[in-house]
């Protein structure tokens, strides 16, 4: 490390904390986006279960723009597991992307300790 210059161990070292810091606010927009996923599809689970908790005669409308239109019983509910279905690889993929993010974030700071821990000068 002795070898470089102090202006390229700036640049080094201020690179490295953009990446921690666009990794940090990357990772805390995707546990919301999880959150809020997860929020949908708790939503649509309870509807799914009410829906199946109706008897067949039951008038079952689905709100299309500023109107509504009767559905028929089982295509409400193949609608609303498809769309659940959807909401889960969602957030399987927001897990995924979120489990990358923190590495990154991580290694980030990693590479700041050990830049400061070995600079020279340090008691």
């Amino acid at each position: 490390m002795a070898t470089l210059s102090d202006d390229t161990l700036r640049k080094i070292l201020v690179q490295i904390q953009q990446t921690a810091v666009q990794s940090q606010r990357a990772l805390n927009i995707s546990k919301q986006q999880i959150a809020a996923k997860e929020r949908e599809r708790r939503i649509l689970q309870l509807t799914i279960e009410e829906i199946t908790s109706l008897q067949g005669d039951v008038n079952l409308y689905k709100g299309v723009g500023k109107m509504f239109m009767n559905v028929p019983h089982p295509q409400m509910e193949k609608d609303l597991r498809a769309e659940e279905r959807e909401l889960t690889e969602d957030i399987k993929n927001l897990e995924k992307k979120s489990k990358y993010l923190e590495k990154q974030f991580n290694d980030a700071q990693a590479q700041l300790r050990d830049i400061f821990h070995s600079a020279p000068g340090q008691s």
